[in-house]
């Protein structure tokens, strides 16, 4: 199975004060095709920024990162913003959805940013796919953390990307509405997409094949997970 992702090298500094902190320090990793990872480790050790890096969302000081194919590095302003916008889905904590919108406007936006045709019948479609199709005129404080959560997702899959990025996508949610979006993420990884969840939860790591921890800005290992023997 061909690699999606693959990064040679990868390095991240920032400043604070008169300290230099490496963020990232020489990650070199691959993903395949169709892969379901998860990034662990604790809080500090590197994982938001190379969830940004991964995501097109920021660029490393040195190292190299290939995208379906394509040198990041190398890559104008618009064709970066292109290939973000073709293969990759954001899924984050905290929803990010605008409070005076409806689950529908949320979806539909990105996609009327992108200049979609149909935006609206593939932003209903999204929702329908999350199970919110009952949903689509509610604003975001009418709906509960697990509807708020679905129509995120429902806006990261609108555009039918390759990959899904997802960022402790279940922090803010109750245990069993917690496991039922991990249902939703096990069934979207099914319909052959990639899947990367940024996540300090064991028990999140344990649905995905493969581990990647990090610690300090390094890879401290990466290991096959439960699901991998599926």
């Amino acid at each position: 199975m061909e690699n999606v992702i693959e990064t040679t090298g990868l390095v991240k500094t920032f400043t604070l004060g008169e300290t230099i902190v490496r963020a990232l320090d020489g990650v070199t990793l691959s993903m395949r095709r169709g892969e379901k990872v998860a990034i662990t480790g604790p809080s500090g050790s590197g994982k938001s920024t190379l969830m940004n890096i991964l995501g097109c969302l920021g660029q490393a000081d040195s190292g190299d990162y290939v995208l379906a194919g394509e040198a990041v590095a190398r890559l104008s302003g618009n064709r970066l913003a292109e290939i973000r916008n073709r293969y990759i889905g954001f899924v984050f904590q905290t929803f990010n959805l605008l409070p005076r919108m409806s689950a529908l406007e949320n979806v539909e936006l990105p996609l009327l940013y992108g200049g979609a045709r149909d935006a609206r019948a593939k932003a209903q479609n999204a929702l329908e796919t999350v199970g919110l199709g009952d949903r689509v005129y509610h604003e975001s404080n009418q709906l509960s953390g697990g509807q708020r959560q679905r129509v995120a997702i429902a806006r990261a899959i609108a555009t039918d990307p390759a990959i899904l990025l997802a960022d402790e996508p279940t922090g803010n949610l109750d245990t069993r509405t917690g496991q039922e979006i991990m249902a939703l993420f096990d069934a979207l990884h099914a319909e052959g997409r990639t899947v990367i969840m940024v996540t300090h939860d064991a028990g999140i790591a344990a649905h995905c094949q493969r581990q990647i921890h990090l610690r300090d800005g390094r890879i401290a290992d990466a290991a096959s997970g439960a699901a991998a023997e599926n």
